[in-house]
């Protein structure tokens, strides 16, 4: 009986997250296996790894990948250089430190399809933005960055979003930086360039691990920004495996390539947290 009880209260939280968890999956690999296209009714028949193949095949698929990789390094990288610069500038005491701190999280507050909208139609767009005004002002010719750059500034965006979680994890971690050995380094005639990297940077680097842990689970699955600005254009050269799973479902409406393609997606993702667990998640002990 003292076994049964906490069993038996276990059981709706368990039955829940199997509801939750394990039942679309299972329903997901089922849909993999059989032709289900919202435009062609009929019987689902069984067609064992044609979905996969078809997904695996599709000209968009490598450069999804591509993509996919090029943002999750570009923007992990930009925002642990700038969070760690940010960090260090306003660490200092200064008359409106409160204020800049506040500014400087804000951004990661606003909404992805907020944040790609102001981006688009406030500083890209090449008529009227502030970066076109910029150009303008110095006799240069406005450049119309989503057709032109749409990767980078896919990149740009989805950076400015998560620069305030990174700058808010740095700052944070600075306030427990021992100021006794800073001040006994500098002491011994030590440089600033050499109490950052052999002081402060060997003491972020469990911050540094929780940022790059955090931001690539979650920028695996970016898409608000590319649907908003982009749309994957042009052609593919701003689409990701994300994106490419939305275009088959719900544009080309194949239940079926596109449940194969978030199965790859499961599997990436795991290979990402083997990764961090073994590289990364080492920091942590």
């Amino acid at each position: 009986m003292k076994r049964l009880l906490p069993r038996l209260l276990l059981a709706p939280a368990v039955l829940s997250l199997f509801a939750w968890m394990v039942v679309p999956l299972v329903m997901t690999v089922y849909f993999s296996v059989v032709r289900y296209n919202l435009t062609i009714p009929g019987p689902r028949v069984f067609v064992g790894l044609e979905n996969y193949r078809y997904f695996f095949t599709d000209p968009a698929f490598l450069t999804a990948v591509l993509n996919t990789l090029i943002l999750l390094g570009s923007v992990i990288g930009i925002t642990v250089v700038l969070g760690v610069a940010l960090a260090l500038l306003i660490h200092e005491p200064f008359p409106g430190r409160g204020a800049v701190r506040l500014l400087l999280i804000a951004p990661f507050f606003v909404m992805p399809t907020a944040a790609a909208l102001m981006w688009k139609f406030m500083m890209m767009n090449p008529i009227y933005g502030v970066l076109a005004q910029i150009s303008l002002a110095f006799g240069a010719q406005p450049v119309d960055w989503l057709t032109t750059y749409p990767l980078l500034s896919v990149i740009v965006i989805v950076a400015w979003e998560w620069l305030p979680f990174a700058c808010l994890i740095f700052i944070t971690a600075l306030q427990s930086l021992d100021q006794e050995q800073m001040e006994a380094a500098r002491m011994d005639g030590a440089t600033a360039l050499q109490r950052f990297w052999f002081l402060t940077l060997p003491h972020m680097a469990r911050s540094v691990a929780v940022v790059t842990m955090i931001e690539m689970i979650y920028l695996i699955g970016v898409f608000a920004e590319i649907f908003t600005t982009t749309s994957g254009g042009p052609g593919n050269a701003s689409t990701n495996v994300a994106f490419l799973i939305f275009k088959d479902a719900l544009m080309n409406f194949d239940i079926g390539v596109a449940s194969a393609g978030a199965l790859f997606a499961v599997v990436l993702a795991n290979i990402a947290a083997i990764f961090l667990l073994r590289v990364v998640g080492r920091n942590l002990d």
